[in-house]
């Protein structure tokens, strides 16, 4: 029976048509510059040659899309994501929604990401491994959504930024379900979360701004606590996000040997100076700010999280600034739906105002963004041996960067999404 069953896999695998996407142009992100005219051949879900069209030989078994008008590009990922959930709840919401209701809720903004071109996401937190449960069923193919990594529950310190229990009453003696204080317990968290399905492992390093009775200015995390995540999580193949506005919190953040800092707003000189040395990316989430500040009067937020995001944005986009002039590796990530799923491109626009050149903006989503979530040897590029991941825009990228907020065209491992 298994040799059947086999048997039935293997010629329904042979019995799947290649896939050639003809791209009128096609964005080389290593060269950094279109190519004319090009025959992008997918089987089994990747890339097995990238030649000039009328080298192309066309076969019988073949399924052409024609893309002659559009301009083709590896498939985006976003570094920082939360799927689960809707956003613009107030703190303790979280306590009023059933998990199984924020997993189908997850499955929608799924769908929403994948339809704006990010064939890949790091999810960044989510309540009851709700994050875990949707990328089985995406990668099952039960519901359609994007590749995935995700970390579970965000661990921070007892009253922390994902302590989702702080705006509750003392009588109701509720904590954060991972929430840890000294080394041994940030250990303790870390196992936890790989347990139950983590790819990746997220810590609150210093206040946030949509937490309650947290500050963004003032660190949480010892050092030795984070060394303590950081060394369990690396000596278990997990990479680190670490959640840091405050400038200690971002330096210690690095020094502990994170892989990944997000937002950095509040950054100062000596924490750039860090990232040069040590490599750490930056995930800027800046194109919220933009979002906020101008829906801040209307935003159902309550009041102390408003002032809390005006604080950070007030001097956040220049800190992003000056750490792209610097040279800080910068990977792609939003940070939705603090502002909407499906607007996350609008992150390259942000970018680019900031003083990278298209480009540089694009690579941030690609090669960038594949190095720092490790998947590079399958994600980044239109090359042999990743995956049939693709997006087509109208129009040229390296000339107005705004056209990614608007793709016509999504693939995803050689099955088309959208056209």
């Amino acid at each position: 029976m298994r040799f059947l069953l086999v048997l039935v896999f293997v010629l329904a695998a042979e019995a799947q048509p290649r896939v050639v996407v003809r791209a009128g142009k096609m964005l080389d992100v290593r060269a950094g510059r279109l190519l004319d005219d090009r025959a992008i051949v997918i089987e089994n879900g990747e890339v097995s040659a990238v030649m000039p069209f009328a080298e192309w030989k066309p076969e019988s078994s073949t399924k052409l899309i024609d893309l002659r008008s559009k301009t083709v590009l590896p498939g985006l990922i976003d570094s920082h994501v939360h799927i689960i959930g809707s956003g613009g709840g107030t703190p303790g919401s979280q306590l009023l929604t059933s998990t199984a209701r924020n997993a189908l809720g997850g499955a929608r903004n799924a769908r929403i990401l994948l339809e704006s071109g990010f064939t890949m996401v790091r999810v960044l937190g989510s309540s009851g491994y709700a994050d875990v449960a949707l990328r089985d069923a995406i990668e099952a193919g039960d519901v359609p959504g994007p590749r995935m990594l995700v970390a579970g529950y965000a661990i921070c310190i007892t009253g922390g930024h994902c302590d989702g229990t702080n705006a509750l009453p003392s009588e109701m003696h509720m904590e954060g379900p991972a929430t840890a204080d000294g080394p041994v317990g940030m250990e303790r968290r870390v196992r936890e979360q790989i347990k139950f399905g983590a790819d990746v492992i997220k810590i609150t390093a210093t206040g946030g701004v949509m937490s309650a009775r947290t500050d963004p200015r003032f660190p949480h995390m010892t050092i030795e606590e984070i060394q303590a995540v950081v060394k369990t999580a690396h000596g278990m193949g997990k990479k680190v996000a670490s959640h840091a506005h405050a400038a200690e919190g971002v330096r210690r953040s690095i020094e502990a040997g994170v892989d990944s800092i997000e937002h950095g707003h509040m950054m100062d000189d000596a924490a750039i100076a860090l990232f040069l040395q040590k490599g750490t990316y930056l995930v800027p989430t800046v194109a919220l700010c933009a979002y906020n500040m101008e829906n801040l009067a209307k935003s159902p937020m309550p009041e102390f999280n408003k002032r809390k995001m005006k604080m950070v944005c007030d001097v956040g986009v220049e800190n992003i600034r000056k750490a792209i002039k610097a040279g800080v590796k910068i990977a792609f990530g939003t940070d939705t739906p603090v502002f909407p799923h499906g607007l996350n491109a609008r992150e390259f626009g942000s970018y680019v105002t900031l003083g990278m050149s298209p480009i540089q903006a694009i690579r941030t989503a690609t090669l960038n963004a594949s190095d720092l979530l490790g998947v590079s040897d399958k994600m980044g590029a239109i090359e042999v041996g990743k995956y049939g991941d693709l997006i087509a825009v109208d129009g040229n990228p390296l000339e107005n960067i705004r056209l990614l907020e608007d793709v016509k065209f999504v693939m995803k491992g050689g099955q088309v999404i959208k056209q």
